[in-house]
């Protein structure tokens, strides 16, 4: 009796230490997002993490705290820099106070598919180690031009006399258009259209109505220029600490979600025709004009990148171009 009781008492603790090597090996990490919850930026990334949890029992789990209100949008690329969040659902833009050449991204002109074969991938990951203490994880967003978007017409590419709301991504080319420029966040933007501290703002094609900017909106510019970035990036020393299981697990559904970005070129129709419904008048110009237009935004973005960071600049620029 006494040797049973023993050798089912050494069962139960063999079990108890399995179980606990087992919860061990399960890791949380703390994602923010650089964007408000009801955005399609958000909406988009829910399913994911939902899908990361549910199959990730036991080895990761994603824990979604929330967007600007947990962390300022201007401030979260600095906390995923320093670990206060382990990951971020961010755009270049938001964080060119930790580098400047996080603003580089939007230039890229060939899928994230092919920049994972053509060496780009790693060519930005060595920068975002080196100078961001950042993994860069995934691109989630694709296909989503920028477009200038006011509330007076104009019949040529000139902004003079308009105060135009901005990020980085779009001042150089803005103000080389004779705009007076503004920054501030999405959220205020709402309201600056509303008391005409602004007459128009910069944005993807997609979006504006999760902000219900297209109530205060009277027109857009075409053609579109650049590629709106919006990625996944982790904090360094957090990503190191993963697993060779956890990191193969978390790079797997990456490449999951990166395959789905055929989404936005259809969202970009689809918001295109939505503008259109809403009221929102398109300005269009001759194809001679349009393309000018169009390759003076890539020029003033690689002349501002190169002066920013030449090296950096030379080396993304032969691999983010067509």
């Amino acid at each position: 009796m006494k040797r049973r009781l023993l050798t089912q008492a050494t069962a139960l603790v063999l079990a108890l230490g399995a179980s606990s090597a087992t919860l061990a090996q399960e890791v949380t990490l703390r994602l923010i997002s650089g964007f408000a919850e009801n955005g399609i930026y958000v909406q988009r990334l829910q399913p994911w993490i939902n899908k990361v949890n549910a199959e990730g029992k036991g080895v990761l789990q994603i824990n979604f705290i929330g967007g600007p209100r947990a962390i300022p949008s201007f401030e979260l690329g600095n906390a995923v820099k320093t670990g206060v969040v382990d990951m971020a659902l961010n755009t270049g833009a938001f964080y060119t106070n930790v580098m400047p050449e996080a603003d580089f991204l939007k230039l890229t002109q060939i899928p994230v598919a092919e920049q994972r074969k053509n060496g780009a991938f790693d060519a930005i990951n060595k920068v975002w180690n080196e100078k961001g203490n950042m993994q860069y994880l995934a691109r989630m967003v694709e296909n989503q031009p920028f477009h200038i978007y006011t509330n007076k017409k104009v019949d040529k590419p000139d902004l003079a006399g308009q105060k135009i709301r901005i990020t980085p991504v779009y001042r150089d080319f803005f103000q080389a258009l004779n705009a007076s420029v503004i920054t501030t966040p999405p959220g205020e933007v709402y309201t600056a259209l509303e008391r005409g501290v602004v007459d128009g703002y910069g944005w993807p094609i997609g979006g504006i109505f999760d902000f219900n900017w297209h109530e205060k909106t009277k027109f857009r510019i075409d053609p579109g220029f650049y590629d709106a970035e919006v990625s996944l990036i982790m904090n360094l020393p957090a990503y190191k600490k993963l697993t060779d299981t956890q990191r193969n697990y978390l790079q797997k559904h990456l490449l999951a979600l990166e395959a789905e970005n055929t989404f936005w070129a259809r969202y970009g129709a689809e918001e295109t025709a939505r503008q259109t419904k809403a009221g929102i008048q398109t300005i269009s110009f001759d194809a001679a004009t349009s393309k000018a237009f169009r390759d003076k935004a890539y020029d003033i973005g690689w002349a501002s990148a190169t002066k920013q960071s030449p090296e950096v600049a030379a080396r993304f620029k032969a691999l983010f171009s067509k």
